[in-house]
Parts: C-alpha cells; structure tokens; sequence
C-alpha cells in the first residue's frame, strides 16, 4: 500500500480527495491537511510516500511546504494536485522538490497512475502541464543561439535531455551507448554544476533553459 497525504484547503476538496483516494486499490490514505504547516506536522507524525499537495493555501503555501518536506525528508515525494498551470507556479513546484504535476481536472485513474509513477523514481506531469513546459521552451529559443549554461557539456546537456524525456538510467545508457556507471558519473556532474537535487528539478531545468526538445 502506499501511504498518502492530502493537503488542501478547501474542505469539500480535501475530503473528496480523501473519499476518491480510499477507492482506489494500494493507497492508503494516512491523514489530511488544511495548510502547509498542518501538513509538515503530519508528515513527520506519519511519514506517507506520497504527499499530494495543493499550492496556494493560508499560512504556508504548497510550494514552500513541498521545499520543507523535501529539506526534511528526501525520501517521501510530493505530486502537486491544483487548478493553477501557469508557468511561474510549474517552475516553482518543481523547483521546490515537487516530482508529479497534475492539475485538478485529472481522473482518479490518472491520479493514482501519477502516484504510482511517482513513488517508482519518475516524474509525472499532467498534459496541460507538459503542452506548458513545451511552450516554456519555444519561448525561450525564440530570438537567441542555443547555449549550455553553467558549463555543462554536450553530453552531459544530452543526458539531461533524456532524462527530461522520462528516460531511466538504462534507457539513457542504451540510447548513448555508454554504461549505466558512465550515465550517473554525467548525473552527478550535472547535478553539481547546476545545483539541482533529483530528477524532478532535472526537468524543470532542462525546459526552462530550452535543452528539451519539444515533443521529446
């Protein structure tokens, strides 16, 4: 069972979610919260996997209660589940540690498939967040040469877009015909010279810096 959080403020909201959540087989949901300080409480009560975290809530927001989660405990991913897709609040989840997107429009299928992705290592965006993220990198192209920033090489701008691509360790080792071992010595060169911590910020990254290739 994977054990899960819903934090949300609005009441008819969160208890739909916890009342959705309780159907579907292998989650368990573990606790609810109002805010984001609500939330780390219950967090470090009742360590979930997964905290589904709405983003703009009185007295802590989402993002700045993923961030602290994420600081306190690497090992519990947070999947954002809000009515906002813009791209200041995309990049700001994903920024903070966020490693799922979905806005509130989704399915209870595509919610427990993104809970499930995301406890396995992946990240999981919403298609209205992807189509987002994509126009984030058309717009960044437009008017200026292709650059690599803060040092990273061709290759290491080459595992970053196919780890932007949802690609895993092996994947990218098969497509560049390099070890597993050469794929996460690029990782965490890349990681070190761009300050990133997980895959999640990986992506927000390599999109906002244009090094996805739409459709990728």
């Amino acid at each position: 069972m994977t054990r899960v959080i819903v934090v949300d403020d609005q009441t008819v909201v969160r208890e739909g979610l916890v009342l959705l959540l309780g159907l579907l087989p292998d989650i368990e949901v573990v606790g609810a919260a109002a805010n984001g300080e609500e939330a780390l409480r219950l967090v470090a009560e009742r360590l979930p996997e997964i905290v589904l975290m709405d983003l703009r809530m009185p007295r802590m927001d989402g993002v700045e209660a993923t961030r602290r989660i994420r600081q306190a405990h690497p090992d519990i991913q947070v999947v954002v589940l809000t009515t906002y897709s813009d791209d200041a609040s995309v990049f700001a989840a994903l920024t903070a540690g966020a490693r799922g997107y979905l806005t509130k429009g989704a399915h209870a299928e595509e919610i427990a498939r993104t809970i499930a992705s995301v406890r396995q290592g992946a990240a999981q965006f919403d298609p209205v967040i992807q189509r987002r993220l994509l126009e984030a990198v058309v717009s960044e192209r437009q008017g200026r040469a292709p650059a690599l920033p803060d040092g990273l090489t061709p290759r290491e701008a080459e595992v970053l877009r196919l780890i932007a691509e949802g690609r895993s360790n092996g994947e990218i080792a098969g497509e560049l015909c390099i070890s597993e071992t050469t794929v996460k010595t690029h990782i965490n060169n890349l990681f070190a010279k761009t300050n990133l911590r997980d895959r999640a910020q990986a992506v927000a990254y390599a999109f906002r810096h244009g090094l996805a290739a739409p459709g990728g």
